[in-house]
């Protein structure tokens, strides 16, 4: 895997490695080939990676995989790209993807920012999926939140017209921020019905398996928000 540096300033994330796990390392030997895109910065041809046509989700921020194959396992007439930073988590779902022979999976290991801006077609993703990004809870670091104008200026340019953004945090204060940014923008129409979390969210959608991030979640109390928005065209 190539991992080019990164150019921004601000980052959406901090590298928090951890151990990569024997099983871990020998899924990457094993399944990285095939199931595995290597960054350089050029935008890809997403018929000749996947072998075929077919409507594609993209995943930014895949964590250990888990919602990732549950939802390509579960919907094979699509095809599925994730975005993580995270060697473990790349070596966790590159695991369990060839464990279940899952053909419809692609990660690609670098930031999401640079993948949207230079390596995702112009208006070839259905749906876009944004599961428990990290918070950053203290005020001097809200600027690194990912839910922010020019994310989401990426979205749009990413999605057909009509495709889905997908979010869903267990932290009241980003729902509330994910919530006024996304009403804020006008070429995003939201399937819930109001402007509050209680109104403003959907009941967690059945395609959205549990993540080990809701799980710690429901234990410490915590609520959990979905929000879907539409394309608007």
């Amino acid at each position: 895997m190539t991992d080019t540096p990164f150019q921004r300033q601000i980052r959406s994330f901090v590298r928090r490695e951890g151990r990569l796990t024997p099983a871990q390392s020998r899924a990457i030997d094993a399944h990285w080939p095939t199931l595995g895109i290597d960054y350089d910065g050029r935008e890809l041809d997403l018929d000749r990676v996947f072998g075929r046509k077919a409507g594609r989700v993209l995943e930014i921020g895949i964590g250990n995989g888990d919602a990732l194959v549950h939802m390509a396992t579960n919907d094979p007439e699509r095809d599925y790209i994730g975005i993580e930073v995270h060697t473990p988590g790349i070596g966790h779902a590159l695991r369990a993807a060839g464990a279940g022979n899952i053909a419809n999976v692609r990660l690609i290991k670098h930031d999401a920012m640079d993948v949207l801006t230079h390596s995702i077609p112009a208006g070839q993703i259905e749906r876009i999926n944004l599961f428990f990004p990290d918070p950053w809870p203290k005020k001097r670091h809200h600027k690194r939140r990912i839910v922010q104008t020019p994310f989401l200026d990426l979205v749009f340019r990413a999605l057909s017209p009509g495709g889905l953004l997908h979010t869903a945090t267990d932290w009241e204060p980003y729902a509330l921020h994910m919530l006024e940014t996304l009403l804020a923008d006008k070429r995003f129409i939201n399937l819930a019905d109001g402007e509050d979390l209680e109104t403003g969210a959907v009941p967690r959608p059945d395609e959205r398996p549990l993540t080990r991030f809701e799980k710690r979640g429901h234990r410490r109390g915590h609520g959990v928000w979905d929000f879907k928005f539409t394309r608007a065209d």
